[in-house]
């Protein structure tokens, strides 16, 4: 850990002395580039720096303690023990700032659920997952842009897709994606039988123009007269667009809106976001290779949490964590869950940042 800090501490100053050079000063792009740099390790090195100080202090102190004089001695043992609890302190707070932090933390979120296996149920478990979140959300003063939409007749959902705008919007929800599965009696089983059904989650930061970039010779983009409830314009006009990213294969459809403009602006956010969500996998994929140990990858065909209803229980299976507040979770109450899973990564994270 100590090696670590002492790389970062001989990084800043490297940055400290590219920001007070010529060449760098006389470039705009550059200096924004190394100052964001520096801006990012200061906290560390300054808490680096404090508990150097610290410990020289303490070094001094015990000195005075193991001297002759009593009354002095007296005096350096009760600034001794204040010294070692400010140090604990520091040890404490550079742990946390060492572990890695996530670009993408800050970013709204593209939030897709969808109805797994087990028919009108599953359907009816993604729409109260929809709700689970939102109400989430609505907690955190977050929007929710709901860009599709597809319904079952009987409440259910078969598919959502939405946009979550509000600051630390991913940090909050990016453990979230995988299958999800509840246990419990449908209201229609006679037998009184327990049924299990699924639905996934995806979670991925909105992408924006400066993310990635999509040339236009490589969409193909169709439209159509939207299908489904909305009167008359929205169902004799062509205002509905499917994007093809020719690339790599991913479709996106929009058509909740009557304008064209409007359906293509939505599809393009998905389809940015989904790209985007590709490129971070493969970067992720990379880094998971060197990994030493690891719980649950969040890839979307893993069971990562299961909501039993006859128990009241939600369990997640990454860190196998166990609640019985069911009913309080599908209020929206999600924070004791998300908490130990941010817990849970970021000591992994650490793992890796003091090992690395």
């Amino acid at each position: 850990m100590f090696d670590k800090l002492s790389a970062i501490e001989h990084q800043y100053e490297d940055l400290v002395a590219l920001l007070g050079s010529a060449e760098v000063q006389s470039d705009a792009g550059l200096y924004r580039k190394y100052a964001k740099a520096l801006a990012e390790i200061e906290p560390t090195v300054t808490a680096f720096r404090d508990y150097q100080a610290i410990s020289h202090d303490i070094a001094q102190t015990e000195e005075l303690v193991a001297g002759g004089d009593p009354d002095m001695r007296e005096l350096a043992q009760q600034e001794l023990k204040s010294l070692v609890a400010r140090r604990e302190s520091l040890v404490a707070e550079l742990k946390v700032l060492l572990v890695p932090k996530d670009p993408n933390d800050e970013k709204n979120v593209v939030l897709e659920i969808r109805a797994g296996t087990g028919g009108d149920e599953a359907a009816l478990f993604a729409g109260e997952l929809f709700r689970m979140y939102a109400k989430f959300a609505e907690r955190h003063g977050w929007r929710i842009d709901v860009m599709s939409m597809s319904e079952t007749g009987i409440g259910g959902l078969k598919e959502a897709i939405a946009v979550v705008e509000g600051r630390g919007a991913y940090s909050k929800l990016k453990y979230e994606s995988g299958v999800h599965r509840v246990q419990r009696v449908p209201a229609t089983e006679a037998s009184g039988r327990l049924h299990t059904s699924t639905a996934t989650v995806a979670v991925l930061p909105e992408a924006e123009d400066v993310d990635i970039t999509i040339a236009e010779k490589d969409l193909r983009i169709d439209t159509f007269c939207s299908s489904g409830p909305g009167g008359q314009s929205v169902n004799t006009t062509y205002s509905a667009v499917r994007i093809t990213h020719i690339p790599t294969g991913v479709v996106v459809s929009q058509q909740d809106e009557k304008s064209q403009i409007k359906n293509r602006a939505k599809a393009m956010k998905v389809l940015r976001a989904r790209l985007y969500e590709m490129e971070l996998q493969k970067q992720q994929d990379a880094i998971a290779k060197d990994r030493r140990s690891q719980v649950g990858t969040g890839e979307r065909s893993e069971k990562i949490r299961t909501y039993h209803y006859k128990e009241n229980r939600v369990t997640d299976h990454r860190i196998n964590f166990t609640i019985y507040r069911l009913d309080a979770v599908l209020d929206g109450d999600l924070e004791e869950l998300l908490d130990a899973l941010i817990t849970h990564y970021n000591a992994e994270k650490l793992k890796d940042a003091t090992t690395a």
